[in-house]
């Protein structure tokens, strides 16, 4: 389906401006018809005035306002006519109406307007205002929105479940593909998100792992949800935008907003952190006792401070690696006597 622009139906100024004439003579042969009855007996005024005034109306429903960023896929008969993309005041076919399948479809994104607030906020006193609310909703946006789509369970390569959750931006580009091609492009995008980022989220470890291939080239990498953010969301991004462009929508940008382990292994895995961090940090220490271990009999050496034979030098270590290791503070003891 291609989308067919109808760019040359702004008259609705002078369509309005002639209605509007036609329905005054209309009124004025009524008045005429009335008094020519009771002179000539000749009613032909009156029932034209008359029929023009009861029929009259219908032009009417042929003027459309089209605002900035907004569309409207016209139908005539079932039959697509075209769609009226630029902002202006056009007339067309009062027996045209809108389709817009997604209507009435509410997700939790930017642009959506609860309908019964709407109802609410407005007295619908006559058939008028009855139509113009409805053809409010039947109008596409344009505009650039945001999808928060919501959070979703997923194992990661390694098979441990976390809680991801994804914001899309997107807009309409070809209105005749969003309304023809799929049922409700609404829908189809928020089922789209959920399809690719199972798909890219089960490439990646959540935090860096070894011997794990994120990017498919036999070599491994140290890619991840966590530190990979920016990278994750681009391929989320890419592969939502080849699911939904028979719908005719482009996909601006994806972001990660919720990344985190799941419930259930989510205490586990915060042990396991914390151990690595331990062992990390112990290892930073031992190697910095060493260091100065051995600094420490070397500047004795060098000074000739104190001769000390191999046994006592283990023990001097031992002492040592047990001062600068330990979780408390040194206790001194005072040995008064022989060394020896």
């Amino acid at each position: 389906m291609e989308e067919k622009i109808l760019d040359n139906k702004k008259n609705g100024m002078a369509m309005l401006f002639l209605f509007t004439l036609l329905y005054v003579i209309g009124i004025a042969f009524i008045i005429a018809g009335g008094f020519l009855i009771n002179a000539f007996q000749n009613p032909i005024l009156l029932i034209i005035g008359i029929l023009y005034t009861a029929l009259g109306w219908i032009p009417f429903c042929g003027l459309k306002v089209i605002k900035p960023q907004e569309a409207l896929v016209l139908t005539l008969f079932g039959e697509y006519v075209g769609t009226l993309k630029d902002a202006g005041f056009y007339f067309i076919n009062p027996f045209c109406s809108g389709f817009n399948p997604a209507a009435k479809t509410k997700l939790n994104q930017s642009g959506d307007v609860n309908e019964k607030n709407l109802l609410g906020t407005l007295t619908i006193g006559t058939e008028g205002n009855a139509s113009q609310i409805e053809s409010l909703n039947k109008k596409i946006s344009l505009k650039v929105m945001t999808l928060n789509n919501n959070r979703q369970k997923i194992n990661d390569c390694l098979g441990n479940p976390v809680e991801i959750g994804i914001a899309v931006m997107w807009k309409v580009v070809d209105t005749a593909k969003a309304v023809f091609n799929v049922d409700n492009y609404k829908e189809y995008l928020s089922l789209q998100c959920d399809s690719a980022l199972r798909d890219i989220v089960r490439m990646y470890p959540y935090d860096v792992a070894p011997n794990v291939d994120t990017t498919g080239d036999g070599i491994a990498d140290e890619g991840s949800l966590r530190g990979s953010s920016e990278i994750v969301a681009e391929r989320i991004r890419s592969e939502i935008q080849k699911k939904v462009n028979d719908a005719g929508l482009e996909i601006i940008e994806a972001r990660i907003t919720y990344l985190a382990y799941a419930p259930e292994i989510a205490a586990v895995m915060l042990q396991r952190q914390q151990a690595s961090a331990i062992i990390d940090a112990r290892k930073m220490i031992v190697d910095g006792a060493v260091g100065m271990v051995e600094m420490a009999l070397e500047r004795l050496s060098e000074n000739e401070v104190v001769t000390l034979d191999e046994e006592r030098k283990a023990a001097m270590v031992s002492n040592l690696l047990v001062v600068l290791c330990g979780n408390r503070d040194a206790q001194p003891i005072v040995n008064s006597g022989s060394l020896y």
